[in-house]
């Protein structure tokens, strides 16, 4: 099959190496009981397994060129649906409907990290979402802390459920092949210990923190919060917010909600 033309705004590089193919199939593991959501299926490399072994497949595509190729290879199939949207704005409940779903796809680099973010604040939704990425994103992703990855993106998918990469995909497994290198990562939403409000305190919290990282807590949340609450939370001020771990910037947005 010859390769649609790309846009680049869309940040498109198709999956061609049927070796990494099997591999994310097989780290998938779809379940003839899934309801799986593909987001972003290119030119359906990933697509074709997964119709198959899945009890229903919906697929979301912005572009429409793509869109109509994968309409026209898998649209006779009675479990596909196709969602011609963007992953961004598009209302995952409705896709979802009654039952949970499994989320998987090659991510654009240029949407990755808001789709995630956004992704994980509908938690209650979502079995698993297994994504590839750009490797230095899922390193971003699964850092703890005292490591230099460790920053905002960690603590708020960490915070909300499991991180577990994967295995590296080369340059050369993809037409046209990227400048970088790619990862897999699995994401496993847990039971959700924050309100709204307290999503909203951690998010702000985080945000005040490592838009100074190399300054202490003193210096950075000890601005705007108050220093005995956050020792209550075992957050020093003379630590740098890469050295807190996630469970205190937890319980610091659970103890604003009662402020």
């Amino acid at each position: 099959m010859s390769l649609p033309f790309r846009r680049k705004r869309f940040g498109q590089h198709f999956l061609t190496d049927r070796a990494i193919i099997h591999l994310i199939i097989e780290l998938i593991d779809p379940r003839p009981t899934d309801h799986l959501v593909e987001i972003g299926p290119g030119r359906g490399a990933l697509t074709a397994s997964m119709v198959k072994k899945s009890m229903f497949l919906s697929v979301i595509e912005i572009d429409r060129n793509l869109a109509a190729i994968v309409s026209k290879e898998f649209g006779h199939h009675p479990n596909f649906k196709l969602h011609v949207e963007d992953a961004l704005k598009i209302d995952y409940s409705m896709v979802a409907g009654s039952k949970s779903i499994r989320v998987v796809g090659n991510l654009p680099y240029n949407i990755s990290t808001p789709l995630i973010l956004k992704l994980a604040d509908q938690g209650r939704l979502i079995e698993d979402m297994t994504f590839m990425l750009q490797k230095e994103v899922v390193d971003r992703l699964a850092a703890r802390p005292g490591t230099k990855d460790y920053g905002r993106l960690s603590v708020m998918v960490q915070s909300q459920g499991q991180v577990e990469p994967s295995f590296e995909v080369p340059p050369s497994a993809f037409a046209p092949p990227p400048k970088v290198t790619s990862k897999l990562v699995r994401i496993t939403p847990q039971l959700q210990t924050l309100s709204t409000a307290g999503r909203s305190h951690l998010e702000s919290s985080v945000r005040t923190a490592f838009g100074q990282r190399r300054k202490t807590i003193k210096n950075t949340l000890g601005k705007v919060i108050p220093h005995d609450v956050l020792e209550a939370c075992d957050i020093g001020l003379m630590r740098r917010p890469e050295e807190i771990e996630v469970a205190a910037y937890v319980r610091l947005a659970q103890l604003m909600c009662e402020v």
